[in-house]
């Protein structure tokens, strides 16, 4: 059963999504996020990152929430689902859009991707995707309603200069460690360009409602992994956009497989669920994980 933490003015997070069985990157995260919280006597949350319909289930969000379970991952409260909170992610969305500070964007991912490739050189944003030649960036009011008014599919896009030019100031984030101390991080949101926070369909990206939501729950305390750090620039962009608070924020070692390659649902890596049939108990995955990251769970 979920337990309620202590009261604290500290308040972690886990927030997986229901696309897939959590493997042990996702129970190393979840563990290093407890012992985190119980250190300084926080408050841990769970929240569902189920924001994308098309990749999310409810099956698989029920066996998470199982998989927590059995793994002794105790949190308070009910789990916050970003599906039920889309009306709060496009009132942020037209917040940006009223202040000029988005575009809408009608290429496709195959189109930039044509388009950019051509080019050798041309740059790539922290994932690892082409950086977006803002094609759209350039169009009038009346070509953007006029496609849209055609039915025309379409994105929304951070005018990244523009908002640049709207906070003014540089932006930073703190970066904390086991033992609490910390460092200041220059935060450098332009990597990303014009970044993708919106679509038609779903008025939120990752990067929006994700800051949107550690705001609304209070998250004092990010703890995710290393692979998530370059992201921390649009997120503190986005926080100071919105007159969001920002969290301190800690990016762990990632859990990597026998070839070196970090874990992944669409790689097949082996689920909490596969181990768990093959006899490994809760104990028997926190001391692997112990092991293998040297560091006590």
């Amino acid at each position: 059963m979920n337990e309620p933490g202590a009261e604290s003015a500290r308040v972690f997070r886990f927030a997986p999504s229901p696309n897939g069985f959590l493997h042990l990157g996702h129970a190393y995260s979840a563990l290093f996020n407890r012992k985190l919280a119980r250190a300084c006597g926080a408050t841990l949350l769970v929240r569902i990152e189920d924001i994308d319909p098309e990749r999310s289930s409810r099956l698989h969000e029920d066996a998470l929430i199982e998989d927590l379970d059995w793994l002794g991952f105790a949190w308070s409260g009910t789990p916050r689902r970003q599906s039920e909170h889309m009306a709060a992610y496009r009132a942020a969305l037209e917040n940006l859009a009223d202040r000029g500070l988005v575009y809408p964007c009608f290429c496709s991912r195959g189109e930039i991707a044509k388009s950019c490739s051509a080019r050798a050189d041309w740059p790539r944003d922290p994932d690892g995707a082409f950086l977006y030649p803002a094609t759209c960036r350039e169009l009038t009011g009346a070509q953007r309603k006029a496609r849209i008014e055609e039915g025309a599919r379409f994105s929304w896009r951070l005018e990244m200069a523009k908002a640049l030019r709207d906070i003014g100031a540089p932006l930073s984030y703190r970066e904390f460690h086991e033992s609490d101390s910390n460092r200041i991080v220059a935060a450098e949101p332009s990597v990303w360009g014009d970044a993708l926070i919106g679509r038609r369909d779903m008025p939120a990206s990752y990067h929006l409602a994700c800051v949107l939501d550690d705001h609304a729950q209070g998250v004092t305390d990010v703890v995710r992994g290393a692979d998530l750090e370059p992201a921390t620039g649009l997120h503190r962009m986005l926080q100071a956009l919105l007159g969001l608070r920002s969290p301190s924020y800690h990016h762990h070692r990632l859990v990597l497989d026998d070839e070196g390659r970090k874990l992944s649902k669409s790689k097949s890596s082996p689920s909490l669920r596969d181990l768990r049939r093959q006899g490994f108990s809760a104990a028997d995955i926190r001391a692997e994980l112990s092991r293998r990251m040297q560091i006590e769970l």
